[in-house]
C-alpha cells in the first residue's frame, strides 16, 4: 500500500516520532515533524557544556537486532550510520554492603560469580536464560513485532500456539524467585525493569526476555562514523542548553585501532534515523511547539508557536496524556482526566550531570548503586510516594569508552535515581538531595566528586513536564503493569478523530528506544490499512 498524495504531520520527534515518519515517509506519504524543543529526539537529548557531552535520555544501546530490522524495512544498516562497539565489562554493579560484581559477555565467568552467591546458582542462570530466549523470541515475533492492539486479536489459533510456555501472568519477583534465592542474583535479573518502569512486583514475568537482552545480545555503545552529523538532530545547529557540536576542537578517541573523532552516545542514533528520513523526504521543523489539533482527516489544522500546518492525517508523538488533555478539543478526547490519574506511570528520575576534573577510576561505563534490600525504595516509587533515603541508582560515564565526550584530563558522567513521578522537586529539594547523592557515591563506590565538579546540571520532574510535556514528569511513560500490557495500553488509533494516530511509549509495544522504533511501525502499518490505496 502507499500514501501518495497525503500529507501527514507527526507531532514530537521521539523516536517513535522519528520511525514513524521514516515508514511514511517510505510509503509515499509528505512528511512533516514538528518538535517543541531545539533538537530532534525527545527525552534522547543531548546537552553540550564546555566541551561535555551528555546524553541526557536513554544511554543503554540493547537489542541490536531490532535497530537492523528497522533500518532493514528501508533497504539500509546501521552500518551505513553509525559504529557499535561492544561493552567490556556490560555494567559493574556495586552492593552497598560493599560486595562488587562486574558483568561481562562471558557466561562461564559470571556463572561462576553466581556460584559465589549460592550454590547452583550458575546451572540455574543458564536455565533462566534459555527460557528468557525463548521468550524474547516467541514474544518478539508473535507479540511485539505483531501488532494485536485489540482482545480480539488474541482469539487467533496462532497467538494461542505460540503463548503455550510463555508466562504472562505472576509478577517478575515470583519468577524469579523460583530460579535464585540470593537477594543480590534476583537483584542482578531484575534491574532491568527499571527500563520498563516498573518493578519487581508489579512487572509480569513476561518480562524475563530482558535477561536474554541483558546476557545474551549484550551492551554497545554507537558511535559516529567520521564526518558524519552530530547535531543532536536541531535542524538549527544547536543543542539543549549549550554550543553546537563542532564548536570544540575535534578529539580523538581510540576504538580497537580506529582513530574516532566524532562523538558517541544515542544522539548519534537519533542523528542516524533523522539523516535517513531526510535521505525519503521527510521535513522537520524545530523549535515549534504544537498547541491544538483541530479537524479530521483530510483537513485538519495544527496550530504551532509559528503558525500552523494543513494536513490529511495526524500522528501524535508528544505524550498521549498532553494531546488528549491539552491539544484537543473536549469532544475529540478519547480519554478523561479520572483515566490518566488512575494509571500507573514509569518513574520520573532526579539527574545530576557532572563533568569533573581527573578520572572516576572504579566506575564502568555503566555503573549500578543498589542497597541490599531494595523493596522499600520501590515502595515510595509505587505505593507510598517519596523521596527515597537508602535508593537504588545508575551512574553513566561514557568517558570510560569515549574520550570525545569530555576534554582532556576530564570525565563525564551523568547519575540517575529513580523517583516517584508527581514528587514535588523544588530547588531547596533538589540541592539537599543533590549533595546526599554526592555523598552516597563516594561512601558506596569510593569515588569522590565533590571538589572536582567543573560543569553541573541537575534535571527532575518539574523539567520532564516542562521540556517534554510529561504527564507527572515521568521519565518513560506508562508503567508495563499487568493492566497496562498489550491491548491494555492506549490504542494507535483516536476513536473520536479519524486520521488521529498515537505513537510511542505509551503505546503498544511500550517503553523504551527499541520499542517505540516498533511502535512507529505499528502506527505506519494503521495509517496504511486505513488510507493506504
Amino acid at each position: 500500500m502507499q500514501l501518495s498524495d497525503r500529507s501527514v504531520v507527526v507531532v514530537g520527534s521521539g523516536f517513535g516520532g522519528l520511525s514513524t515518519a521514516c515508514y511514511l515517509a517510505d510509503a509515499g506519504a509528505d512528511v512533516t515533524v514538528v518538535e517543541k524543543n531545539e533538537q530532534l529526539g525527545g527525552r534522547a537529548s543531548v546537552l553540550e557544556r564546555d566541551g561535555f557531552r551528555f546524553d541526557m535520555g536513554p544511554s543503554w544501546y540493547l537489542m541490536p537486532d531490532v535497530f537492523e530490522r528497522f533500518f532493514g524495512h528501508f533497504g539500509r544498516s546501521p552500518a551505513e550510520y553509525y559504529e557499535l562497539e561492544h561493552l567490556h565489562p556490560h555494567y559493574k554493579i556495586f552492593f552497598k554492603d560493599g560486595d562488587r560484581v562486574t558483568v561481562t559477555a562471558d557466561r562461564e565467568e559470571t556463572k561462576a560469580t553466581f556460584e559465589e552467591y549460592e550454590p547452583g546458582a550458575g546451572e540455574a542462570l543458564d536455565a533462566y536464560l534459555a527460557e528468557a530466549e525463548d521468550t524474547y523470541q516467541i514474544g518478539m515475533e508473535h507479540f511485539v513485532y505483531t501488532d494485536r492492539p485489540r482482545f480480539r486479536d488474541y482469539v487467533d489459533l496462532d497467538v494461542f500456539r505460540h503463548a503455550r510456555g510463555l508466562t504472562f501472568l505472576g509478577s517478575m519477583q515470583d519468577h524469579v524467585e523460583d530460579y535464585f534465592n540470593h537477594p543480590k542474583l534476583q537483584q542482578i535479573m531484575q534491574y532491568t525493569l527499571v527500563f520498563l518502569g516498573g518493578s519487581p512486583k508489579n512487572t509480569p514475568a513476561l518480562y524475563n526476555l530482558m535477561s536474554h537482552v541483558d546476557f545474551n545480545l549484550g551492551v554497545h555503545y554507537p558511535r559516529a562514523k567520521d564526518g558524519a552529523a552530530t547535531d543532536g538532530g536541531a535542524t538549527d545547529g544547536r543543542v539543549a542548553g549549550g554550543t553546537a557540536p563542532g564548536d570544540e576542537a575535534d578529539r580523538t578517541a581510540t576504538d580497537e585501532g580506529t582513530d574516532q573523532t566524532a562523538p558517541g552516545g544515542m544522539g548519534v542514533v537519533v542523528d542516524a534515523i533523522a539523516e535517513m528520513g531526510r535521505e525519503m523526504g521527510v521535513e522537520y521543523r524545530t523549535d515549534s511547539e504544537v498547541e491544538s489539533i483541530l479537524g479530521s482527516a483530510g483537513n485538519f489544522r495544527v496550530e504551532t508557536t509559528d503558525g500552523f500546518l494543513q494536513a490529511d492525517l495526524v500522528v501524535s508523538d508528544a505524550d498521549y496524556a498532553h494531546t488528549e488533555q491539552e491539544l484537543l478539543p473536549p469532544q475529540s478526547r478519547q480519554y478523561d482526566a479520572d483515566y490518566w490519574d488512575s494509571r500507573t506511570y514509569a518513574p520520573s528520575a532526579f539527574l545530576l550531570y557532572l563533568g569533573v576534573e581527573g578520572d572516576v577510576d572504579g566506575l564502568e561505563h555503566h555503573t549500578l548503586v543498589l542497597p541490599d534490600d531494595w523493596n522499600t525504595h520501590f515502595d515510595k516509587i509505587f505505593e507510598d510516594p517519596a523521596w527515597p533515603d537508602n535508593p537504588a541508582y545508575y551512574l553513566c560515564v561514557p568517558s570510560e569508552t569515549d574520550d570525545s565526550v569530555a576534554p582532556e584530563g576530564h570525565s563525564n558522567l551523568f547519575a540517575l535515581v529513580p523517583i516517584a513521578p508527581g514528587l514535588d522537586d523544588s530547588p531547596e529539594t533538589r540541592q539537599r538531595y543533590r549533595d546526599f547523592v554526592l555523598d552516597d557515591i563516594a561512601e558506596n563506590t569510593g569515588v569522590e566528586l565533590r571538589d572536582r565538579i567543573v560543569v553541573e546540571e541537575s534535571f527532575c520532574v518539574s523539567d520532564f513536564t516542562e521540556r517534554y510535556n510529561s504527564i507527572q514528569g515521568t521519565a518513560l511513560g506508562l508503567a508495563h503493569t499487568l493492566r497496562q500490557t498489550g491491548p491494555l495500553r492506549p490504542g494507535h488509533r483516536s476513536s473520536e478523530v479519524p486520521g488521529l494516530y498515537f505513537t510511542g511509549s505509551f503505546t503498544t509495544p511500550g517503553i523504551g528506544v527499541p520499542m517505540c522504533l516498533i511502535s512507529g511501525q505499528h502506527t505506519a502499518d494503521a495509517l496504511l490499512e486505513d488510507y493506504g490505496q
